[in-house]
């Protein structure tokens, strides 16, 4: 390429408690405009900002799952600038000091092409509370904004990477592997849609080995496609405007998914802009290494540790991928293998293969599976065993999902139980191939491709209930003379 991409995120985490990060508000999603917006949201004179302890709580978490700095000490500022939705007219965030600073993450990212799959280390340079704004509404009013200040106050985490992704891809891994983190350890919903988890995308182009170029912001992104579209078009569109004699301008742009393109919002703001100051009326943030240890005692293991030791159980690096890509898919490939213990593969088949697309043709999530993980564990020990064929076991899986009940009681009902002995399967082979001696003789001249026909023979004289590896074993004996 005679261009490189440089690529740095932004990624606002609504935070999942349940009142607002410096009232008591509630942050419920859906309620009846400003029904939710108390006097610290409206900002009415002498309401005081009192400090969500939950709040806190969560971004300590997110420090210790990356790898981060935790700062013993950090200051609240407020951030001046013109702001329609947050009746203040400043928003209080942090600035020099956040909460949280220098993580990482590792992320996954899949192959294009010719390019295979690779792993990359993408570095956090912080992680900072702060309030979100209101909304302004605009469909339903003509020649007039609407304000609802419902979210107004709602604890944010945002999450600044370093410009270390070089194409779309690792920009749309590095925000999957943050959005599954998050609500892993519980502190975001990321429900992209309510907008619980949306990013902005700072993205400029250079030759390489040359000095940053300017960046423009791709603000408010909810998809991962609109991601991967909008730095497409911006990517394109800065090569071609610098390659026809134009320079970029810094600035705040806008996706439009219809059209498929980037339009500039306002020329954008650097931090002196903003006039940061320490707020006065917030107490600087104080974390102990206790208060740090007791959280750190609640984290459930995390996805990239899960990983490797999927992968030192003998499972692929993209079976592992998958089955990390969040933790309810997790819990249940867990709670399965409980019940089948020593099947891992077995299991990472069935749940990656079967039970996946079963969930996507009835449109559910893995918490809306009609079969529970211990009835899929008893299926698949069942298999595990040879007590039925895999598909044998396809039908009882079929069943199970429509009326449910217990592998076995449904393996027995259905007559699928296999014939594993020896002797009733010899007697069978026999019977075969005294049936069928021309053929038996045309094998052994060197026709190997009738073993198939012997198998099916077999299978069909069994009813489909011989164990087919017994069942080739001993035909391969038999028919070797």
């Amino acid at each position: 390429m005679t261009w490189e991409i440089v690529i740095g995120l932004e990624v606002h985490s609504q935070l999942s408690t349940n009142t607002k990060i410096f009232s008591g508000a509630s942050t419920a999603f859906g309620a009846e405009p400003n029904t939710q917006a108390d006097a610290v949201s409206l900002a009415l004179p002498g309401v005081l900002p009192v400090l969500n302890k939950g709040a806190v709580e969560r971004a300590i978490k997110f420090g210790i799952a990356t790898g981060a700095h935790i700062a013993p000490r950090s200051v609240f500022a407020r951030k001046n600038y013109f702001y329609p939705d947050l009746p203040k007219g400043y928003q209080i965030s942090q600035f020099d000091l956040p909460v949280v600073g220098n993580g990482q993450l590792v992320i996954q990212v899949p192959a294009q092409g010719k390019q295979p799959a690779y792993e990359k280390t993408v570095r956090i340079t912080r992680a900072h509370l702060e309030e979100d704004a209101g909304k302004s509404l605009h469909e339903d009013f003509h020649g007039m904004t609407g304000i609802d200040l419902n979210r107004a106050g709602t604890p944010l985490l945002e999450i600044v990477s370093e410009p270390d992704m070089r194409s779309a891809a690792e920009a749309v891994a590095y925000a999957k592997a943050l959005h599954t983190l998050v609500q892993w350890i519980g502190i975001c919903d990321g429900n992209m849609q309510e907008g619980s988890f949306r990013c902005d995308v700072n993205v400029s182009v250079r030759k390489p080995g040359q000095p940053l170029g300017t960046r423009r912001e791709i603000k408010n992104l909810n998809s991962f496609k609109f991601m991967q579209q909008a730095i497409d078009y911006e990517v394109q569109w800065q090569i071609d405007t610098i390659e026809n004699g134009g320079t970029i301008q810094q600035a705040t742009i806008l996706f439009n998914p219809d059209t498929g393109e980037t339009r500039a919002m306002r020329s954008k703001e650097d931090a002196h802009d903003y006039r940061y100051f320490p707020d006065p009326d917030l107490l600087p943030l104080e974390i102990s290494e206790e208060w740090k240890q007791q959280i750190a005692a609640t984290l459930p293991e995390l996805p990239h540790t899960k990983q490797a030791r999927y992968q030192e159980q003998g499972l692929s690096a993209y079976d592992a991928s998958v089955l990390t890509s969040a933790r309810a898919l997790a819990d249940f490939f867990e709670a399965t293998l409980d019940e089948a213990p020593g099947q891992i593969k077995l299991c990472a088949n069935w749940l990656i293969g079967e039970v996946s697309a079963q969930l996507n043709r009835d449109g559910l999530d893995i918490a809306q599976c009609p079969i529970s993980a211990q009835q899929l564990g008893g299926l698949l020990k069942r298999i595990a065993d040879n007590t039925v064929s895999n598909s044998g076991a396809k039908e009882v899986f079929r069943t199970m999902w429509t009326e449910g009940g217990d592998a076995d009681a449904l393996i027995e009902a259905k007559g699928l139980k296999q014939v594993s002995d020896t002797g009733a399967i010899e007697k069978i082979v026999d019977e075969i191939l005294a049936a069928n001696a021309d053929k038996v003789a045309e094998y052994r001249s060197g026709k190997d491709k009738l073993f198939g026909f012997f198998v099916g023979q077999a299978m069909k004289a069994s009813q489909g209930k011989a164990n087919p590896a017994q069942l080739n074993e001993i035909l391969k004996q038999k028919l070797a003379g």
